[in-house]
């Protein structure tokens, strides 16, 4: 049986992406719905993507590889603009 919220690659990746955002102070807090700009935490969620995807290279399929480098990629381009 298949859950509509099953467990994927993707899905993790957009987890840290989403919490990588929210540190950014480019999203709103689900949990406040209030920006809490946090770099410490959007570099925490940058740096385990970069660990997952050292981790895992050559076990990834082409879509899930693009999909991790875009997102780090991404999180890389808004914490340079934000930390400056």
């Amino acid at each position: 049986m298949l859950l509509d919220n099953q467990v994927s690659f993707e899905h993790l990746i957009s987890t840290f992406a989403t919490s990588g955002m929210i540190g950014l102070g480019k999203i709103p807090n689900p949990a406040t719905n209030e920006i809490e700009k946090n770099l410490d935490q959007a570099k925490f969620s940058i740096d385990t993507l970069v660990l997952l995807e050292e981790k895992t290279k050559g076990n990834l399929t082409d879509d899930e590889e693009r999909f991790l480098k875009n997102t780090i990629g991404t999180l890389q381009m808004n914490y340079v603009q934000e930390s400056q």
